[in-house]
């Protein structure tokens, strides 16, 4: 049996942020079931494409969520990503 998810990676990263905005690699890695360097690597394409950026807060950051930011589907033109987190929170 092929194993998929309705949910992309990134989208799951998103949400773990959207709970818990201190969230650090490695918990949200444990959350997602993916690898601590994959969950940098998204981190680094959501900051770059603009949907979060942080601050450093101790030895942690903190992650904002670009709410107003477009989804990037065509599927999706119109919806921001507020609605994707208000939706699946």
């Amino acid at each position: 049996m092929a194993h998929w998810t309705f949910l992309t990676n990134h989208a799951q990263v998103l949400l773990c942020i959207a709970r818990n905005r201190s969230a650090t690699a490695r918990e949200i890695a444990a959350q997602v079931g993916i690898t601590e360097r994959a969950v940098q690597r998204i981190l680094r394409d959501l900051h770059d494409a603009g949907y979060i950026s942080h601050t450093r807060d101790g030895r942690q950051n903190r992650y904002d969520i670009h709410e107003e930011a477009p989804m990037r589907h065509p599927a999706q033109q119109g919806h921001a990503v507020r609605e994707l987190l208000e939706l699946l929170d």
